[in-house]
């Protein structure tokens, strides 16, 4: 019997504490408005080769399959899961939800960069334009949209038309048009916090186009997206995270201290 055994289940003991955090977090922004799930990845570490698949054998012929023996496993990544979720209808005229693929792009007052997000909690700052709602930084929308002082109704339209009827009018006017941006590599967007993503090499620059064009989503407006995290299946993943990695250290354990205690008579 050899040590290999719990050093191998503790790989994946490593592994799985990962994995534990990934989880943690899911159901910690499970109310989240426009989070996406995170997803840990796995590889096999190195393998010990006992004998090589094709290796010759004594009286001729060669081994079909070989003799390797796993030494664990680690994480190789963790993946966002950009699926649609759910939609909340909150009836605020300045909540807007995605329907499809494509992100709001906003930008950043501290270093002035884009920046994109799936939450359309929106509102108005003091110069009437259209911002992210945060409690420490109003985004601008881009393109800027401004909203009249005056302004009685404010729809949004499918297409990102941003419609406005002033005092005085019988008809809405156009006052901005919201566009959407997408990614060749969504997964490589650099997660910040806030609900915002920045683009990398990895995501490419962002193609900016009107909902509903060339794939694009549309928006619904009075309603927000939820989060894409489901919590039945997170939770059967927290509770079996640990426990087949933790049987065979036990087992390996209790092999070992069976074999001490042979050799000891």
């Amino acid at each position: 019997m050899s040590v290999q055994t719990l050093y191998t289940a503790a790989t994946g003991m490593q592994a799985m504490e990962t994995k534990l955090d990934v989880i943690a977090n899911n159901l910690a922004n499970v109310n989240t408005t426009g989070f996406k799930k995170g997803r840990a990845n796995f590889e096999d570490l190195f393998y010990r080769h006992e004998a090589l698949p094709g290796a010759e054998v004594s009286g001729g012929g060669q081994t079909a399959t070989g003799t390797s023996i796993g030494l664990g496993t680690r994480v190789s990544s963790v993946q966002t899961n950009f699926s649609q979720g759910a939609f909340e209808l909150t009836g605020n005229n300045f909540d807007v939800a995605i329907e499809g693929s494509g992100f709001f792009e906003v930008t950043d007052g501290a270093s002035g960069g884009n920046l994109y997000t799936r939450a359309g909690n929106f509102s108005v700052n003091a110069d009437g334009q259209i911002v992210l709602g945060s409690a420490n930084t109003g985004r601008v929308v881009q393109p800027p949209i401004t909203i009249p002082s005056d302004a009685l109704d404010v729809s949004i339209q499918r297409d990102g038309v941003v419609m406005a009827r002033q005092s005085g009018q019988t008809q809405a006017t156009q006052v901005g048009q919201i566009q959407l941006a997408t990614f060749i590599n969504p997964e490589g967007l650099l997660k910040l916090g806030e609900n915002l993503y920045q683009e990398t090499e990895a995501s490419n620059s962002a193609t900016l186009a009107n909902p509903g064009e060339t794939g694009l989503g549309v928006l619904a407006q009075g309603a927000l997206e939820a989060s894409n995290v489901e919590p039945v299946n997170e939770l059967i993943d927290l509770i079996t995270s640990f426990e087949l990695n933790s049987q065979a250290v036990q087992a390996g354990d209790q092999i070992l201290q069976l074999v001490s205690n042979l050799r000891r008579f």
